[in-house]
């Protein structure tokens, strides 16, 4: 007898059942990973649209308080009003639904952060005073000292510009979500901030794409809110002559 005689052929069969096995595994180890990342999706457009509906509310709640104690023109000061409170909620808001549906401007972020904090602690010196933006800017103003250093009316202006990028940065999204988030960022960017400072760099944003039709009607509403809103800012900025300020 040979002594190769004793090598048993391997069972071709088994082998096949065993990749099949193998195979049907991986499928369903794949299947349960794409269940898994439409559930987080799925999570992730529900905060999205759940931020969105909270700018409105503040938007709404925003609105009602301009149409009855600031719905006049602007250049009647005695009657130009900008509530505090929910003006500085919406640009907390509106910095949330920035995050969830696009870039992250790390440097813009912080500029808005302080600038919050700005006008914050001005309000809790004395809030019933200071219950609205536009008392701050006549204190300012009547001082001297509205475009000088770090005060709340530079704090106000870059906070209206920041909801003006805002704004154009969401119509663009609403006009086309399929579109390159670093280039809808850029030409907001370009239109809004850019003509006031510099400093905002590509580097300085990191990009998320994040594609929802489900989104638009929501956005679609946060913008005809926000809207008005920025317009009754722009024309008390001109008003005080603020508008034409630029980052020193």
């Amino acid at each position: 007898m040979s002594k190769f005689s004793i090598i048993k052929t391997p069972n071709t069969s088994s082998k096949i059942s065993l990749s099949v096995e193998r195979q049907e595994v991986i499928l369903e180890i794949n299947h349960q990973e794409e269940q898994l990342e439409e559930m987080k999706r799925r999570r992730e457009a529900e905060m999205v649209a759940s931020e969105i509906r909270s700018a409105i509310e503040e938007l709404s709640l925003l609105a009602v308080n301009l149409k009855t104690g600031g719905g006049a023109a602007a250049d009647d000061q005695t009657s130009a009003h900008v509530p505090i409170k929910p003006f500085l909620s919406l640009c907390n808001l509106l910095i949330q639904v920035l995050d969830k549906i696009g870039p992250t401007m790390a440097v813009l972020r912080q500029d808005i952060h302080h600038n919050i904090q700005r006008l914050e602690n001005f309000h809790e010196s004395d809030p019933s005073i200071y219950w609205d933006v536009v008392e701050i800017l006549k204190k300012e103003v009547n001082e001297g000292k509205a475009k000088k250093g770090p005060t709340c009316s530079k704090a106000f202006v870059w906070l209206t510009r920041s909801l003006d990028f805002t704004l154009a940065l969401l119509q663009l999204l609403v006009k086309d979500f399929g579109r390159n988030m670093e280039q809808a960022v850029e030409e907001s960017y370009s239109i809004t901030l850019k003509p006031w400072h510099g400093w905002i760099s590509s580097t300085a944003y990191r990009v998320k794409d994040e594609d929802d039709d489900m989104l638009k009607e929501e956005i679609q509403n946060l913008i005809s809110l926000l809207t008005p809103v920025l317009e009754h800012n722009k024309d008390i900025l001109r008003t005080y002559g603020l508008d034409k300020l630029k980052s020193t």
